[in-house]
């Protein structure tokens, strides 16, 4: 069980670097070659619309020939995609580029879930543990993303083009790591249907819909956030480098919390965590009306890489109570294809939203989500103990 969850955060750390990078360095190679700024965050965009469009077909396959032979090609997938978008740098190409970066986001689909093959391989008691940690992997991802990026920006005259071949590497080496992986196959339940109940009757589920939407709204506003702000740094004459230390700090505030967030749900509750996690994306908004220099960028960011964890890691928890084994794949693919087509729409528009309203002002118009999304975890909250007293 441990060498499986091993694997899977070492999985993770190798594909997060892959999608940290993108994050990095893909609006700024956008830019570099799009026809109009508000072009700038296509490639970013795509790999949302990549993640989307392959979390069906990702996890129908997989429910065929197996989580291992799934996350390798989509690991192989990540390859592709680090050469090709190489070739549009080279060539300037933003559709070239763009297509690339679509592939990663294949790879991405698949990636997604590694976290839900941790439960998979994890008993009861160590399963919100399982998934942290895997998610954890990603504190590698933090220093070695933007690194990746900023090291190959200028290996060669086209510049950025090197950052997608080390991507390409880095998701090679992925395949090598998830080619040792071994999940069990679901096992059937006694009495249990062939497929278990219909997609609706598993998606209609209060918990359900709570869990799909708190991971949602952590997803779609740290992806917002996060894509705009390389080119709000850049707007307000930041380095490179300054931009890459802020992102690491970012991607820290993310994963490097995985290594306790499973215990504090184990001991406050799934709830308690994901509400504490739509008040600290309240404070990164807060925090970027503070200024544009690096310290509000920093704290910003950093508030708002935490926020995404206790959302996610607490949304993905509470999720998993809400099907049996046999429904997991339609459960779990519709669950991540939501997710993604957010951050797809978050990720697209946020250079335009950037364009039109400024950095805090974009920050600010997320306020309105944030409360709805507390709402319903209260909401939630409310109907267990009414469950509980009667």
């Amino acid at each position: 069980m441990h060498r499986q969850v091993f694997l899977l955060a070492a999985a993770q750390a190798l594909f997060q670097t892959a999608s940290v990078m993108v994050m990095t360095v893909g609006g700024l190679a956008g830019g570099m070659i799009a026809s109009r700024p508000e072009l700038a965050t296509m490639p970013i965009a795509s790999m949302f619309l990549g993640t989307a469009a392959a979390t069906f077909p990702a996890s129908a396959w997989m429910t065929r020939v197996g989580r291992r032979t799934g996350f390798v090609l989509g690991a192989l997938l990540g390859v592709a995609g680090g050469i090709t978008a190489a070739a549009g740098i080279w060539i300037g190409s933003l559709l070239l580029l763009s297509l690339g970066t679509m592939l990663v986001g294949a790879y991405q689909a698949f990636a997604q879930f590694y976290r839900f093959a941790a439960g998979e391989v994890s008993d009861d008691a160590f399963k919100p543990r399982a998934i942290s940690l895997v998610l954890a992997g990603g504190v590698v991802a933090a220093l070695a993303g933007p690194m990746v990026g900023r090291f190959g920006a200028e290996l060669f005259n086209a510049e950025y083009a090197g950052s997608f071949l080390l991507l390409a590497l880095v998701s090679l080496l992925g395949a090598v790591v998830l080619a040792s992986l071994r999940v069990p196959a679901p096992a059937k339940e006694p009495g249990a249907t062939v497929e278990g109940r219909r997609l609706f009757t598993i998606v209609s589920q209060p918990a359900y819909l709570v869990a799909l939407f708190g991971a949602a709204t952590g997803y779609g506003v740290m992806i917002l956030a996060m894509t705009a702000t390389p080119l709000a740094m850049v707007h307000h004459q930041h380095e490179l480098s300054t931009t890459a230390m802020v992102i690491q700090l970012h991607v820290l505030g993310m994963f490097l919390p995985s290594f306790f967030t499973g215990s504090l749900i184990a001991r406050f509750g799934v709830l308690r965590v994901m509400l504490t996690g739509v008040l600290l994306l309240a404070g990164h908004v807060i925090a970027t009306l503070t200024g544009t220099g690096f310290g509000s960028f920093a704290g910003a960011l950093v508030l708002l890489g935490v926020g995404w964890n206790f959302l996610y890691i607490g949304g993905t928890t509470l999720l998993t109570t809400t099907y049996t084994p046999l429904e997991r794949g339609r459960a779990q693919a519709t669950n991540d294809m939501t997710i993604f087509v957010v951050g797809l729409a978050c990720s697209f528009s946020a250079g335009a939203l950037l364009q039109v309203l400024g950095w805090q002002v974009l920050n600010l118009v997320l306020l309105p989500w944030l409360s709805v999304a507390a709402a319903s975890l209260l909401w939630l909250g409310y109907r267990h103990r009414q469950v509980e007293v009667a």
